[in-house]
């Protein structure tokens, strides 16, 4: 999947604990979608730059935050040659996927 294109795009709407829409559709294209897809995707388990060398994962999460999604920031240590911290992204925002073009050109 090239993310470069932005013919991929999700269009979703925000839920209330109760299934109620509380948004207008929200489109989000290129490294946006790809990024929201992963955060649907991994569930509670949450992203990290880690599982996925190379995107700027906490940009794409910010900008996703400016659209009124509710995703948490958690700070993980890790060891190895380089140690220190990382976040975890988990998304807390109920979605109704309107569209999806990343499943459909995956």
């Amino acid at each position: 999947m090239s993310v470069r294109n932005n013919t991929f795009s999700m269009r979703v709407q925000i839920l209330d604990d109760n299934n109620e829409v509380t948004s207008s559709p929200i489109t989000v294209i290129g490294r946006e979608c790809w990024t929201l897809r992963k955060l649907v995707d991994a569930g509670d388990k949450g992203v990290s730059s880690l599982d996925n060398i190379g995107p700027r994962t906490s940009h794409y999460v910010y900008k996703l935050r400016g659209y009124g999604f509710a995703i948490e920031t958690v700070h993980e240590k890790h060891g190895g040659d380089f140690p220190g911290s990382h976040a975890r992204y988990r998304l807390h925002s109920k979605l109704h996927i309107l569209s999806d073009m990343v499943r459909a050109a995956a």
